[in-house]
């Protein structure tokens, strides 16, 4: 499945093994928001995603928001969770993310995106050659056409389990 294949899998962005992200050479995170972070259409978000948000300066990283969605909330939670925002980003489109890797000071080869969705985090991330990091969306609730594209993430992802 080659560009469309994450490097990484897991259940949510609190099982992300940091240290090890870290010790691979990744210091800046490209994070999705929606599903990602918090499930889609919710202001607040949970307590373990900001201890697990709150330990990236201890480990020499930091993180920028990328997402498509352009609605004001997006901005609302950037502020509470004091990150930049790369918002209507329009992923998987390159210009999102060398957005986010400018806000950052960042190379594809330092950086790591992380995202719940195959063709939109994955492939954007894949195309400038960053790590990937897929997690598995925090919701079931979700657009139209993105219900359309999990089944073909289904595909994409058979017989693939999350690592934690």
């Amino acid at each position: 499945m080659g560009m469309l294949a994450p490097d990484l899998y897991y259940s949510s962005v609190t099982e992300i093994d940091l240290a090890m992200l870290s010790g691979s050479g990744v210091r800046h995170l490209l994070m999705d928001l929606d599903n990602t972070l918090m499930p889609r259409d919710r202001s607040d978000v949970p307590g373990e995603v900001r201890e697990w948000l709150d330990a990236l300066p201890g480990l020499g990283m930091d993180a920028c928001l990328v997402s498509n969605n352009w609605h004001a909330h997006v901005q609302g939670v950037a502020d509470l969770i004091g990150l930049p925002i790369v918002a209507k980003a329009l992923k998987p489109f390159p210009s999102a993310f060398r957005r986010g890797l400018a806000a950052l000071g960042a190379t594809p080869r330092d950086a790591a995106v992380v995202g719940d969705q195959i063709f939109t985090d994955v492939l954007g991330g894949n195309i400038l050659g960053m790590t990937t990091v897929l997690v598995k969306p925090q919701s079931s609730s979700d657009l139209p056409h993105t219900l359309l594209l999990r089944r073909a993430e289904r595909l994409v992802l058979a017989g693939r389990e999350p690592l934690a």
